[in-house]
């Protein structure tokens, strides 16, 4: 495909709307196919206005969303550790990782069915298990544990940054603090009109977060951005909390009451997030950005109950978005009418650690029209 000297063309094969996980990591298996690609950012690479943001996301193959995952995990795995070669700095940490809960939860059974389904190994804990085996947890006695030991998180700004420098280094284009104001579609080919400027390409890649049902209304009524706060807390027993000695976990105190958390990493404080917190829909562009002291209450919650030795002072809050669907299934397919037009939204809370694969699908999509990989359960007609 056409290369072009000048980075301020117009022309172009392939452009993305959205630079963050899943847009990033499109842009770079583009550019590594030799496409003229342009990634169209409205914020800064990285940024803390969206979904990938706040220095790790969890990444597991004891999957209890549904074994269906584990086939992409596998191909995610893969492809983090060759942009570690490419990139000279580790991103994925493999520590481990916990789901918790009561024995008949959803978390603990479906933990269980997706490393049976798949053959992954595991240990069953009880709470005393847990607790003993990893001393910053005080789990109540009727909880167990399934680990998994290939779990761990992922360096989430860094993995950013390393699809963009490897997008560069392949010759692909990417434009910072430009805002998407308009598309349009024919059978032959896009028109992307920006704040700064307006290109056209063949092909079009959407990957917008929680901008998606702006930018795509005809996938508006199946995509609610809602609002998350992530918190930092000091333990007492810094210790006991390093990555080594303290995996990821996802803990399903009752039946949709969930938290999920991180050791220490990089910044001061234990991470902690609650599930869909308090489900408060919003405008990403009208949205509290600041943390509320209800948004620590929430979280403290959590930590009080089961994390007691890490309930020392706040180091930080931080507020980020989920993009959920009605099944909290993604959507990656062709869009509903044009199919020069691909789209990746709505992935509800659980997207980030896919995102080196979905960068992959998204480049077999644009260039191929289909890719190998299972996606039949992300179609947009399924609603």
């Amino acid at each position: 495909m056409t290369k072009h000297d000048s980075a301020n063309h117009a022309e172009y094969d392939v452009i993305v709307v959205g630079v963050g996980g899943m847009g990033s990591a499109a842009t770079h298996y583009l550019a590594s196919r030799g496409v003229d690609v342009l990634g169209l950012e409205r914020y800064d690479i990285p940024h803390t206005m969206g979904s990938s943001h706040g220095v790790t996301r969890i990444i597991r193959k004891a999957y209890h969303e549904h074994p269906d995952y584990v086939p992409l995990l596998e191909r995610a795995y893969e492809l983090w550790r060759d942009l570690e070669r490419q990139h000279d700095q580790q991103l994925l940490y493999s520590h481990g990782s916990l789901a918790l809960g009561r024995p008949d939860s959803e978390t603990v059974t479906g933990a269980k069915e997706a490393c049976q389904t798949h053959s992954l190994e595991y240990e069953g804990l009880d709470a005393a298990e847990v607790n003993e085996r990893f001393p910053g947890f005080d789990l109540p006695d009727d909880f167990v544990g399934v680990y998994q030991s290939e779990g761990g998180l992922l360096w989430s700004e860094q993995c950013i940054v390393a699809h963009v420098n490897a997008t560069h280094r392949e010759g692909g284009t990417i434009h910072a603090r430009e805002r998407v104001t308009d598309w349009e579609a024919t059978d032959e080919l896009v028109r992307v009109v920006t704040d700064r400027d307006t290109y056209t390409a063949e092909k079009l890649v959407v990957a917008a977060g929680a901008w998606a049902p702006t930018m795509l209304p005809e996938l508006a009524d199946v995509l609610q951005p809602q609002r998350q706060v992530l918190g930092w807390f000091q333990p007492t027993t810094p210790r006991n909390f390093q990555p080594e000695s303290f995996p990821v976990y996802i803990v399903e105190r009752d039946e949709d009451d969930l938290y999920y958390g991180f050791p220490q990493f990089h910044v001061p404080g234990v991470k902690v997030g609650k599930h869909y917190h308090f489900g408060e829909d919003v405008d990403p562009d009208e949205m509290a950005r600041e943390p509320r002291n209800k948004d620590e209450a929430a979280l403290r919650e959590w930590v009080a109950q089961g994390l007691s030795s890490a309930n020392g002072p706040s180091m930080a809050l931080s507020t980020c978005l989920y993009t959920n669907t009605p099944d909290k299934e993604f959507i990656i397919d062709h869009h509903p009418t044009y199919d020069n037009v691909v789209v990746a939204c709505g992935f509800s809370g659980h997207g980030f650690k896919f995102s080196s694969v979905v960068g992959e699908i998204l480049a077999d999509l644009a260039v191929e029209g289909e890719t190998d990989h299972p996606i039949d359960r992300f179609a947009c007609d399924r609603f």
